[in-house]
């Protein structure tokens, strides 16, 4: 499928680039991709032509503050604006291309997986499932009272501490990522500290959400936590859950030397899915 580039208005006005794969047949299902911190919707063209879903529309956004999105690069005012901006996203995506809520999976990867999370709990959207990849429910900061620490010097960014290296065992694709100008390696303060308090909320209530759920680990994983993953999961409602852990795959895990492993796992994920009658819980 071809690539189309496009924008959208988000709820406060700013102007959002979202990338597009629509397919020749005739569709009514989408998958909606969110990359990780420091990423934008490029970085997903690989994965869209591999998972060969022909019948599926496929949108992949830049958050704002990255990519070619608007805001001052790699923050925003908060998270929850960011949450906002997914609930617009969705809205637009189904009004313009006349896809239901109902046919959308979404696929979100590290700190984007707490967004969709939050967002599913919060607006409880009837999408049709969520997957998870190397969720950001605990970042490994490495440096003893971090959080703390932060919350009282409050500066406006850190440095991220995560080198290519860390993040794939595949050098062409580490060289891929070192080399791209649109990747931001600065994490936003403000969003760290967002991100640490939502995702303590979520893994608190995520018995609250039924949606069913694919969630993807890595095992040798040097940014996120794998323990707070598996208790994310194992508190997960949700009749229809399934946790695969690659136990020798580092972070960027649709970057890594199996990555056709992991889109194999989401491609089959996505036909089951689409494949059995919609739940709706009251």
């Amino acid at each position: 499928m071809e690539v189309t580039e496009r924008t959208f208005t988000s709820w406060d006005g700013a102007e959002l680039f979202y990338r597009s794969w629509i397919p020749n047949k005739a569709m009514d299902k989408a998958l909606l991709l969110f990359h990780r911190g420091h990423e934008h919707s490029g970085r997903w063209q690989e994965a869209a032509d591999s998972l060969d879903l022909d019948d599926i529309a496929i949108f992949a956004w830049d958050a704002r503050g990255h990519g070619r999105s608007a805001g001052d690069r790699g923050t925003a005012k908060s998270l929850h604006d960011v949450i906002k901006d997914v609930e617009v996203f969705a809205g637009h995506v189904s009004e313009k291309f006349g896809i239901p809520i109902e046919n959308m999976i979404v696929l979100a990867h590290s700190l984007a997986a707490v967004t969709i999370t939050a967002w599913v709990h919060d607006y409880a959207p009837p999408i049709r499932a969520m997957i998870l990849a190397t969720a950001a429910f605990h970042v490994k900061l490495y440096v003893p009272f971090a959080i703390p620490a932060l919350r009282i010097l409050r500066p406006r960014f850190v440095k991220s501490y995560v080198k290519s290296k860390m993040l794939t065992h595949d050098r062409e694709q580490a060289a891929r990522y070192d080399s791209d100008p649109l990747i931001f390696r600065q994490i936003a303060v403000n969003v760290l500290l967002d991100l640490h308090d939502t995702a303590k909320r979520l893994l608190a209530d995520a018995g609250a959400i039924q949606t069913p759920t694919l969630m993807i680990g890595a095992g040798k994983d040097w940014v996120v936590s794998l323990k707070a993953q598996q208790e994310f999961f194992d508190r997960l409602s949700s009749t229809h859950k399934r946790f695969e852990i690659f136990p020798e795959a580092y972070h960027a895990i649709f970057h890594e030397t199996n990555r056709r492993d992991v889109i194999r796992l989401v491609r089959e994920f996505v036909r089951d899915c689409f494949a059995k009658a919609t739940t709706r819980f009251i």
